[in-house]
């Protein structure tokens, strides 16, 4: 696959307002362990490699496990993520598959049980914006970086 468009070069007005709010997200109080998650997590949804590769590493760095990162498209199945995890995941599931899964009163209520207002509506847009960057990386063919041995 070849890179399509540096969109960084082509709207550099845009692409530093999106910056921009990603630091805004970053910054938002949430734990950075379930920021890397849900950014994880809705990258495997959308099949985003180039996203995958960033945030995983990130997450890693920021002390998330393997064992962790290697079960998360299956943390229904698994007892390694907390209820305020699972909320949040159950979440990122929703609004990322927005077309075709009903975002339910009850799927509200479990992540209104662990979470406060505010950070609800930073979850929500923390989702929003992973969503943006995997639909750039993709549409415009971002490659992640590979190792020299590797390649």
């Amino acid at each position: 696959m070849q890179t399509r468009l540096d969109y960084f070069k082509a709207a550099p007005q845009m692409m530093q307002a999106m910056l921009s709010f990603e630091q805004a997200v970053r910054n938002s109080g949430l734990e950075m362990s379930l920021i890397e998650l849900v950014k994880t997590r809705a990258s495997q949804i959308n099949g985003c490699a180039y996203c995958l590769h960033m945030h995983t590493r990130e997450a890693r760095a920021a002390g998330e496990t393997e064992e962790r990162l290697y079960l998360l498209s299956a943390w229904r199945e698994s007892s390694l993520y907390s209820a305020r995890e699972r909320a949040a995941l159950e979440w990122t599931e929703a609004l990322t598959l927005i077309a075709t899964t009903p975002v339910s009163d009850e799927m509200y209520a479990r992540l209104r049980a662990q979470f406060a207002e505010d950070e609800i509506v930073k979850l929500t847009l923390l989702i929003g914006a992973i969503n943006v960057w995997n639909r750039l990386a993709i549409g415009f063919g971002s490659q992640h970086p590979v190792a020299a041995d590797a390649a």
